[in-house]
């Protein structure tokens, strides 16, 4: 069986978890593949991955802060990716890039299926506007959620994204003064990459309640300030990205290879691994 060549492109990249996630993959379904992370900055990804392409690359995974960008080197992209503006898996067809956005469904299978959510009709706040919120937008949209509020830093940038799903009396653009005002939310996702910068903004405790989960679609050390905040205010459930880094590998794993592998194992080396490096620092 020949081995296809993978890769996963960011800035920074050496941190990646995708290798590891993919080798565990290839393990389970017998599917031989290399897997590699590629650093790229926006100014250097096309010709990284033109690169790529030219040694043999079948497929790549696309991480921060590239995704915005993978989205104009692709010839065609899928719904969801054209909806969240995104791309996050590329497809090799041919000569051209196909390109697709999993995050958003690997975040609602992580929520529904790992942790048994019902997200239909929570009232939702959705705390950033860049590529990690446009990707999971639209779907969370799909799997019925209630009203959404998305709050950014710069409020240009939820006001394109409310724009973009074009909901008007069900998705809101609001000023982070504005969120003491907004009271209690069933469900609040922080999408922003505030805890890698300046810091996690202050949040009130008055918009957890007795039901609430609070989500950080990062992971390790960068997600334990939203949380830590979460638990302090008694939410229900306080949940990382792990789950939805795992999901949204396996589907890219099917777009390339037609087969979704079970990602319990991958999770639950991955959740220890975390607890260990978290329990170290």
């Amino acid at each position: 069986m020949s081995e296809s060549h993978h890769a996963v492109f960011g800035h920074p990249v050496a941190h990646s978890l995708s290798p590891r996630i993919h080798a565990r993959f290839s393990r389970q379904t017998g599917i031989a593949l290399r897997f590699e992370a590629i650093d790229a900055t926006p100014d250097t990804f096309a010709t990284a991955l033109e690169a790529f392409a030219a040694g043999g690359g079948d497929g790549a995974s696309v991480t921060l802060p590239l995704k915005e960008a993978a989205l104009a080197l692709c010839a065609d992209v899928s719904d969801r990716a054209r909806r969240a503006g995104a791309v996050n898996t590329l497809v090799r067809n041919g000569e051209h890039w196909h390109g697709d956005n999993t995050d958003g469904i690997g975040l609602v299978r992580d929520l529904t299926g790992r942790h048994g959510l019902d997200l239909r009709q929570r009232r939702t706040l959705l705390l950033g506007a860049g590529g990690a919120a446009h990707g999971v937008a639209p779907a969370l949209i799909d799997a019925g959620i209630g009203d959404l509020f998305i709050v950014n830093r710069t409020s240009d940038r939820a006001d394109a994204l409310v724009d973009k799903l074009g909901l008007p009396r069900r998705v809101h653009s609001r000023y982070f003064e504005d969120l003491p005002a907004l009271g209690e939310f069933d469900l609040i996702i922080n999408a922003t990459s505030a805890a890698r910068s300046s810091g996690l903004p202050t949040l009130p405790t008055s918009l957890v309640g007795a039901r609430t989960a609070c989500v950080d679609l990062s992971y390790g050390e960068v997600a334990i300030p939203f949380l830590a905040w979460a638990r302090a205010a008694h939410a229900h459930h306080a949940i990382d990205g792990i789950g939805m880094l795992v999901e949204q590998a396996a589907e890219a794993f099917k777009l390339w290879h037609g087969v979704r592998p079970y990602t319990d194992e991958a999770y639950a080396a991955l959740r220890e691994r975390n607890a260990l490096l978290v329990t170290a620092d």
